[in-house]
């Protein structure tokens, strides 16, 4: 769960405080019916640099798919990509689109994203095989052969898993269209594909076409007809609660494990997920010894108004879970390992998980804190895919990782994850094995929130936490509905899965238009943060206006937020119950007010 997935702010966001107009070269006049490419630094601090890459479709027809590809000196790398499939050879970066910005229709354009590190800069750009200023074009009329092997590779009442053989081609296969019938149904760049939104016991006749980089399309490959499942009905939703605790709450934020009780959130919880353990070397490890274990608390400050002493073997927040647990038998504990900034090591552990296991289960068991917890959560950002790193240990390795942690922890002890929402095609969701994965976590918690937000600091403005897809959201698959659906169709039960509430708001400024889509001159100002505020001081100082997506949004004076209030949650949990989820859960306990009134509709939501 990273958050707060403001340290997301820090990664990507925080790459453009620094504008400049670094254009990729001074370029002859560019062909009036070509496809082009212009690469920009949109930040530079010295030692590292972000930017972006435009494609700009000139010509007269839509194209089918990009790449564009250019060298980089020795001594500066790409790191984190977005809206791109990065590959590396040596100096040379290939960029592909992602499925969903692949089709560019006659003068439109697509953009992606990037940061780098040392202090050159890109020579030798080409697009779709010709130059990126469009002087040459690709040369490119051969297509690709068919791919092959096109099979089933599961199917539900709702949808169909395709996998098939790569095709081969003379530059380069860049996408592949799947087929229902005669309908495009889908458009990724690997060699697998599920088609979603189908009707129980159909049956469904679905081929694949191959494309290159030029437009070039293959042949159909084989057909094949698959027969959906039976459909059964959603079921009764599960009423797990679970709640957040931030570790570094206890310093600015003045926020400490009394205040969950004080709140009454205690008695609404199920679960409380202590953020976060770190991950080093492949290894669980302490985050913070000293908010963890040490820190000294006085009678006023303590769950049973009972000072610690200098002597006593532990202090710090896990004695006061001890007390809260004390106080209130039926919350159990979580520990959770990784988030947004700490999740650089579990490429490590992913090389060795049997070892991983052993360190989280020593360090979770430790006989100084064994009673406080009960289990561990995983917040790996993200298996096989880019967060604040790009991670390349393999689709299986989320699932390897998940079965070593079952093995070692037992069946005594809860082992749960959370995972990406990404529900795009070609997105993190498809990069990982969690379907494989799903029967060794007792449930998810998919992090359905920041999916848009003010590290896009011109906008255009939309809700973080939008609940379903609607007119104009900037991009497809972003939303908890495409998250929670596309999980299920990889085989992931219902009733492993919870559903991710924020308790905070993202926000711009320089914001005129009052419903979504908006445009913005930055991130609206935080009390921590710049483009996120706590829900408790966003109802009073900018209160909600309207709502979309299933999620309030505030317009007041230039300000623009979207947060969700105690009724948008209700809507929610009326969504969760009606989706036979698990529960939900929310990031984080010190957003809420003092007397818990998110947790209170969260709680009462679910029933």
């Amino acid at each position: 769960m990273s958050r707060p997935r403001g340290r997301r702010a820090i990664g990507l966001a925080g790459a453009l405080i620094l504008m400049m107009a670094g254009s990729l070269v001074a370029a002859p006049q560019a062909s009036a019916a070509a496809v082009t490419a212009t690469c920009t630094k949109t930040s530079d601090w010295g030692t590292g640099f972000g930017g972006q890459c435009t494609v700009k479709n000139g010509t007269t027809a839509s194209i089918a798919g990009w790449k564009v590809e250019f060298d980089l000196p020795a001594g500066t790398s790409i790191g984190s990509t977005w809206d791109a499939a990065k590959s590396v050879s040596g100096d040379h970066y290939t960029f592909t689109n992602v499925g969903w910005n692949g089709t560019v229709a006659a003068g439109a354009s697509a953009s992606f994203g990037f940061n780098g590190s040392g202090a050159g800069w890109i020579s030798g750009c080409k697009v779709n095989g010709g130059a990126c200023d469009g002087t040459g074009g690709s040369g490119d009329t051969q297509a690709p052969a068919a791919p092959g092997n096109l099979r089933s590779t599961g199917k539900t009442s709702s949808s169909v898993s395709l996998a098939w053989n790569a095709a081969t081609d003379n530059v380069g296969v860049t996408a592949y269209d799947v087929y229902r019938g005669s309908t495009l149904a889908d458009t990724v760049t690997g060699t697998s594909a599920t088609v979603s939104g189908l009707s129980p016991s159909t049956a469904y006749s679905f081929t694949v076409k191959a494309r290159d980089a030029a437009g070039n399309t293959s042949p159909a490959s084989n057909a094949v007809s698959v027969t959906t499942q039976e459909g059964p009905g959603p079921g009764p939703g599960g009423k797990k609660v679970i709640g957040y605790f931030a570790q570094w709450g206890v310093y600015q934020r003045a926020y400490h494990v009394k205040n969950i009780d004080t709140s009454g959130s205690a008695a609404k919880l199920t679960h409380i997920n202590y953020a976060f353990g770190n991950v080093q070397n492949g290894r669980c490890t302490i985050g913070d010894s000293f908010a963890d274990y040490e820190k000294a608390y006085t009678a006023g400050e303590s769950v049973d108004g009972v000072a610690d002493t200098w002597d006593q073997p532990l202090r710090g927040s896990f004695n006061q879970l001890r007390k809260l647990k004390k106080k209130h038998p039926h919350l159990k504990v979580i520990w959770s390992f990784g988030g947004w900034t700490w999740s650089g090591g579990f490429g490590q552990a992913a090389a060795n998980p049997a070892a991983f296991a052993d360190s989280c289960y020593s360090l979770v068991e430790d006989p100084r804190w064994a009673d406080v917890f009960d289990g561990i959560d995983i917040d790996w950002e993200y298996p096989n895919a880019c967060g604040l790193t790009c991670d390349t240990s393999g689709f299986s390795s989320f699932k390897n990782l998940m079965s070593a942690l079952r093995a070692r922890f037992g069946s005594n002890n809860l082992v749960t994850a959370a995972i990406t929402a990404d529900g795009s095609n070609g997105g993190k969701i498809d990069a990982a094995d969690y379907g494989g994965a799903a029967q060794y976590v007792d449930w998810y918690l998919p992090m359905t929130y920041d999916f848009f937000g003010a590290w896009a600091a011109q906008g255009p403005t939309a809700p973080h936490s939008p609940l379903t897809s609607y007119p104009g959201i900037p991009q497809q698959g972003f939303n908890s509905d495409a998250a929670i659906q596309k999980l299920k169709s990889k085989g992931v039960p219902a009733n492993k899965m919870l559903l991710g509430i924020g308790f905070y708001g993202r926000g711009w400024q320089g914001v005129t238009q009052k419903e979504p889509g908006g445009t913005a001159s930055g991130a609206a100002p935080g009390t921590y943060e710049q483009g996120i505020e706590d829900y408790k001081v966003l109802k009073g100082r900018c209160p909600a206006n309207g709502t979309v997506a299933g999620t309030a949004y505030a317009h007041c004076g230039n300000q623009w937020w979207s947060y969700d209030t105690p009724s948008s949650i209700g809507g929610k949990m009326t969504y969760a119950k009606n989706q036979g989820l698990a529960g939900s859960f929310f990031w984080e306990l010190s957003g809420d007010t003092a007397n818990g009134e998110l947790i209170s509709a969260l709680k009462n939501g679910l029933g």
